[in-house]
């Protein structure tokens, strides 16, 4: 089990079984999380991240990646969340 807590915990909204969390950190930053059988690594038992804003949308802006990262351990995706939290605080738009 992960040391962050999701605030949200669902069926993923494909259908096809699976699970979907959400993040929200103190910074700003926002994390998607799945694992279902058309995820990258899903049928492997493994996760997919993809760092959001707060309306869900994928922020391309991070130096985390400019994309999804697939095929992800337990621990593997704990340490991608403690990289989000660790980011510097997102800059509110004007």
């Amino acid at each position: 089990m992960s040391k962050h807590t999701p605030y949200s915990e669902d069926p993923h909204s494909a259908g096809m079984g699976g699970v979907h969390r959400r993040y929200k950190f103190d910074n700003g930053y926002h994390a998607s999380v799945v694992k279902f059988s058309m995820s990258y690594g899903g049928s492997q038992d493994l996760w997919e991240l993809a760092v959001t804003d707060e309306n869900g949308c994928l922020d391309y802006t991070t130096p985390i990646t400019d994309d999804v990262i697939g095929y992800l351990s337990d621990s593997e995706l704990d340490d991608v969340l403690d990289r989000i939290a660790a980011l510097p605080a997102k800059v509110a738009s004007a």
